[in-house]
């Protein structure tokens, strides 16, 4: 059987940045799937792939069209590298169930079938920032996630005991005033609104921003 720390040697030489185990089965309820699919996941597996810093610098006070397409391969990288971790686990036997980087079931509630954030969170890669999104210590918020749930019986790692304590470099640069002095007082309401506005910008047509995103650089800044 292929061990956690071979999974995790594996992906880190084809390119990703973070690797990480994590519980699910407490907040299986949370999940956009039947009991039926999840009810014997109760691992998950979390890969975490940093942005590219000089793309970050092209932002100023909107998204830019180099953004948006380094954002579009993020994921499409994180995709195929979650399917690698598939066929390694099937291969053994278990069951493996890959969520995309980056799909939306509720527009709305900017919902995805799963939290990517909340399940790294779990696996102890970050922390749950001011700005409503994981902080690595290692990269803050300049960090895309993916998911793969299993049956496998790995070794869960950790929650970080952390958090960001005074620093509000992320509240200073947003522009829909949406982030305040703790996660829970995230508003995100104003950060639809302002997603929409910059949706409609050429070469843009997606719902991102970036600019806390820029900002937070992980223990760096704090």
């Amino acid at each position: 059987m292929i061990t956690k720390q071979e999974l995790k040697e594996q992906m880190l030489k084809d390119g990703i940045s973070l690797f990480g185990v994590a519980d699910v089965s407490g907040i299986k309820g949370h999940f956009v799937l039947t009991e039926e699919i999840t009810k014997d996941l109760n691992r998950a597996v979390v890969l975490g792939y940093r942005l590219s810093q000089k793309v970050l610098d092209s932002l100023v006070d909107k998204p830019s069209p180099m953004y948006y397409f380094h954002y579009q391969r993020a994921n499409v990288f994180l995709d195929s590298s979650i399917l690698k971790v598939a066929e390694l686990i099937q291969r053994d036997g278990y069951q493996a169930l890959p969520i995309p980087a980056s799909q939306m079931i509720d527009w709305e509630n900017m919902r995805g079938t799963v939290s990517h954030r909340e399940i790294a969170e779990l696996a102890g890669l970050g922390w749950r920032g001011k700005n409503n999104l994981t902080v690595s210590p290692l990269y803050g918020s300049q960090v895309r996630y993916i998911t793969l749930l299993t049956n496998m019986p790995l070794e869960a790692d950790k929650p970080l005991a952390e958090n960001c304590g005074a620093c509000r470099l992320c509240a200073r640069v947003c522009p829909a005033e949406a982030i305040s002095d703790s996660p829970e007082k995230f508003d995100s309401g104003k950060c639809r609104i302002q997603l929409r506005k910059f949706e409609k910008i050429q070469f843009i047509g997606t719902m991102i921003c970036g600019l806390c995103v820029k900002a937070c650089k992980g223990k760096g800044n704090i």
